[in-house]
C-alpha cells in the first residue's frame, strides 16, 4: 500500500513477479477495512509509513501484529527511520526506493 500510484504501481508488480496476488489500499484506514475481510487469505503486509488518513504505516503494521499475527509485515519509506518501538519486532523495515533485490536486515534495536 502507498499513497504515491507510481510507487504502487511498482510495488505490485514486483510482488506480482514474486507470486502474490494483491489487494491495494490508499490509506491505513482502508487497509484495515479490506484485511477484516480479507485477512484469512493474506499472507504480506507491504506498506508505507506516511498515509492519508489516522492510521499511518506504523500503526498499521502493529495493527496486523496485534489482530493477525500470521501476516507478514514490510514497512518502507523515503523519507524515515523506524525509532525503537515504531513497529513490532517481527516487521521488515526497508528504504525506499525499493530496490528488486532487497535483503531482509535486523533493526538495531
Amino acid at each position: 500500500m502507498d499513497d504515491d500510484a507510481l510507487i504502487l504501481m511498482l510495488a505490485r508488480e514486483i510482488l506480482e513477479e514474486a507470486g502474490f496476488r494483491c489487494h491495494e489500499a490508499k490509506s491505513g484506514d482502508e487497509a484495515i477495512a479490506l484485511l477484516e475481510t480479507h485477512h484469512d487469505s493474506v499472507v504480506l503486509l507491504f506498506s508505507d509509513v506516511e498515509m492519508p488518513g489516522s492510521t499511518n504505516g506504523f500503526a498499521l503494521a502493529r495493527h496486523v501484529d496485534t489482530h493477525w499475527p500470521h501476516i507478514e509485515i514490510v514497512i518502507a519509506s523515503g523519507r524515515m527511520t523506524p525509532e525503537p518501538g515504531d513497529m513490532p519486532d517481527r516487521a521488515t523495515f526497508i528504504g525506499k526506493p525499493v530496490d528488486r533485490r532487497a535483503k531482509r536486515t535486523p533493526l538495531a534495536g
